[in-house]
């Protein structure tokens, strides 16, 4: 077995970055993993246009876990100011458990630190306790700010309302 790769996604990515996100987020095949929202949200998580949209940002990255050729995860990080925004966390359904996401994690705070940024910050659903307590563990604490879900079908059509709670990490800086 080769070892993983982590990785700068390119426009060639998108169509599988799409397939990624989307099952291992929303409908049937979400739901072999922990991390679903099938339940909160129905619809899709991104789109290729999104993707395309994302990588065609120059503040922003995505960065893609590969082992074996097959791509098993991905994260979304855009540079704010001092703050390094992180989304899209995702592992396939088929590997969550197996510390793909606390590694794309742990890279992420080291690109946040390589680029001078003090923070990392990201948005999480707030009844997604389970999700939110995995992000406790690793050293992030609710900001106490709040956000509204998208009124939005190209984020997804709730199931209840929804709102995002900020998160944060200090991760020193350069």
């Amino acid at each position: 077995m080769t070892d993983p790769t982590i990785g700068s996604a390119t426009i060639a990515d998108v169509p599988e970055l799409n397939q990624l996100v989307n099952s291992a987020y929303r409908g049937d095949s979400s739901r072999k993993g922990w991390t679903t929202e099938a339940d909160l949200l129905s619809g899709l998580r991104t789109t290729e246009a999104d993707l395309y949209e994302s990588l065609a940002n120059p503040q922003a990255q995505i960065l893609t876990y590969r082992a074996e050729g097959r791509l098993l995860g991905c994260v979304y990080l855009e540079r704010k100011e001092a703050e390094l925004y992180l989304g899209m966390l995702t592992v396939s359904p088929d590997c969550q458990t197996e510390g793909i996401g606390k590694r794309l994690l742990g890279v992420a705070e080291e690109v946040a630190r390589n680029v001078g940024c003090q923070t990392v910050t990201m948005t999480v659903i707030s009844q997604r306790h389970e999700l939110i307590a995995w992000y406790e563990r690793r050293g992030y604490q609710s900001t106490g700010v709040t956000k509204p879900f998208p009124d939005d079908p190209r984020f997804g059509v709730p199931a209840q309302p929804l709102t995002f709670i900020v998160m944060a990490k200090s991760v020193g800086g350069r």
